[in-house]
């Protein structure tokens, strides 16, 4: 066997070569230019006449080494002289293993010496250079674009940055044979799921998992088989509200469907989304429900005029009103509305721009005498003179709506107002007059000794002394809703005073962005008011987990909380073993970034 067909390292150097174009004629001719130009030194002559009478066997052979003959030749004299034989240097009958360190430590410290043209035998010794790369088994990618034959198909394909090389080498595989190979070039990598903390993993649920009733199981199926109305019969009018608010959080109530809500003896009727019912389906309502007395609405944008005028024939009895949105509802429809009903009891609107004093005048003298509970809440319309009406109602209103309106209404006519309907108010709210001062509370709300809901949002003006000292003379019941949420003036004093005055009887409090609040009087909140069924205090900035634990452990009967913006809030209060059922809204600890 021929020394150029030595098996092993050599072999996978002898490949490598050939991938990188070097091939045995071109080899061969450098070797001899090299020759002839300058001889080598060798370590004898013996072996230089040998070397050379195999170099015409390269040239025609079947792979010759190119460089890598000087330093190999300089090994088998080395080898000669040392008593080895050059044959078993090629084909060695060690191991691998050995023959591979071996090489190493032969490379590890090649001989340097100057030639005529000050080049070290090291920088022209190639083979100690690639001896590098065939023991990493690493070759070099062709530049994108190039042309390469495939190592297993041998048909020629451009080279690109998904190229893949063969296995095992050497060569490249075209995109054809990479995936028959089991192998997709263009599979991006899945990116890793970021491992949520064990900590937030264990303090993330406040709610007591419960199994559902049978009734909320048939409620759902209801609300999602609700367009199949014709196969569930007669339902009955026990979980009709339920059903309603139901199918409501995802507005699957249509004209086509709304028919499972009617009926002759219908009473009362609550649609908490009307946004998909059309004009027509408003004025069906009207006639398959004749003898409502009690009518909700919410989102009913596309009511209008005529609908409106249905109404005052198909629903004669109508006493109580609700409507959240009828933006297309003209003064004139208001106006003949309310003579077609005389004896209204309740009038609630939100959102009706056009709505404007001749309808206020024309309910007033309507419904003067019977009217008890009146909202215009978000009127674009409203203005004093709205006020000079509705004290007419003085002796019979008992609720009164008047929050958010376009423009404030002056001190002076709410001051007046109030002085006059006062005594029998058990709900206000004036939420949204910014122009209100303190005086508005010891000169008109003092004269509301029944009140038991009172709602002063976003009163900019109010301070901290004026509300406490009004709480602390305010001679009146204990309140149960309270809302003077977003006064950034109240802090601990108003807060302290609302516990003396309200806080047994308190179900309802929101003093949402009382930032500068001590926690001395936050503390007061869960030791007095232990009656709360839904707390909000968020940007509170002092509530933290020692005020929330005792909240949640004395008030037993909480079912929301709100802690929007208190970053002292970490939800401890679970891993130091406080039970509640109540809802923990807006922990920021709990937010995953």
């Amino acid at each position: 066997m021929s020394r150029n067909n030595v098996r092993g390292p050599t072999s996978a150097l002898t490949d490598f070569l050939r991938a990188e174009g070097i091939t045995p004629t071109t080899v061969a001719r450098r070797a001899a230019t090299r020759n002839q130009e300058q001889p080598v030194a060798g370590p004898s002559n013996e072996t230089q006449n040998e070397n050379q009478d195999e170099a015409p066997q390269n040239e025609e052979g079947s792979g010759p080494e190119p460089e890598v003959h000087t330093s190999r030749r300089r090994r088998r004299g080395n080898a000669a002289t040392s008593g080895y034989a050059s044959d078993e240097l090629d084909e060695p009958e060690t191991p691998a293993k050995k023959q591979k360190t071996t090489t190493k430590s032969n490379a590890k410290k090649p001989v340097k010496k100057k030639d005529d043209d000050n080049r070290s035998e090291d920088e022209e010794d190639t083979y100690t250079a690639l001896s590098k790369s065939m023991w990493s088994n690493a070759q070099k990618k062709p530049a994108n674009g190039s042309l390469e034959d495939c190592a297993k198909c041998k048909n020629q394909f451009s080279v690109s940055h998904y190229t893949m090389a063969a296995v095992p080498g050497p060569g490249w595989l075209c995109h054809k044979c990479t995936k028959a190979s089991g192998v997709d070039p263009f599979k991006k990598p899945t990116p890793r799921k970021r491992t949520k903390p064990t900590e937030k993993r264990n303090v993330v649920y406040f709610e007591e998992r419960r199994f559902p009733s049978l009734v909320s199981v048939c409620i759902n199926i209801v609300s999602k088989h609700i367009n199949d109305i014709e196969a569930f019969g007669d339902i009955g009018a026990l979980n009709m509200e339920a059903i309603s608010k139901a199918i409501s959080k995802n507005r699957s109530l249509t004209s086509e469907n709304a028919h499972l809500f009617y009926g002759a003896e219908n009473t009362t009727l609550t649609l908490y989304d009307a946004t998909k019912l059309s004009p027509d389906a408003f004025i069906t309502l009207g006639h398959l429900n004749p003898n409502l007395t009690t009518l909700r609405l919410d989102f009913c944008g596309r009511i209008n005029d005529t609908v409106l005028e249905s109404w005052s024939a198909s629903l004669p009895a109508l006493h109580s009103l609700e409507l959240f949105g009828p933006f297309l509802v003209k003064a004139p429809a208001w106006i003949k509305f309310f003579q077609s009903h005389p004896q209204f009891k309740s009038f609630l609107i939100t959102q009706s721009p056009r709505f404007d004093v001749e309808c206020m005048k024309t309910l007033v003298e309507t419904s003067q005498g019977s009217l008890q509970k009146l909202g215009l809440r978000e009127v674009g319309l409203m203005s004093d003179a709205f006020l000079e009406y509705i004290a007419q109602l003085s002796g019979q209103l008992t609720y009164l709506d008047l929050a958010d309106s376009a423009e404030s209404c002056s001190e002076d006519a709410i001051i007046a107002l109030l002085s006059v309907l006062g005594p029998t108010l058990t709900h206000l709210d004036l939420s949204g007059h910014v122009s209100l001062t303190d005086q508005v509370l010891h000169l008109g709300l003092k004269n509301a000794t029944q009140l038991d809901g009172l709602v002063l949002s976003n009163i900019p003006e109010l301070t901290d002394a004026g509300v406490a000292t009004f709480f602390s003379i305010w001679e009146s019941p204990p309140l149960s809703l309270l809302n003077m949420s977003r006064n950034p003036l109240l802090t601990t004093s108003a807060l302290d005073a609302i516990m003396e005055h309200s806080g047994p009887a308190l179900r309802d409090l929101n003093v949402n962005g009382w930032k500068d609040t001590e926690q001395v009087a936050l503390e007061k909140v869960g030791k007095k008011a232990c009656e709360l069924r839904k707390l909000d205090w968020g940007w509170c900035r002092e509530v933290n987990d020692f005020i929330m634990k005792d909240l949640l452990s004395n008030c037993k009967y909480l079912q929301e909380v709100k802690v929007w913006g208190c970053n002292k809030v970490e939800g401890k209060w679970v891993s130091s073993g406080t039970k509640t059922t109540a809802k923990v809204l807006g922990v920021e600890y709990h937010t995953v970034i």
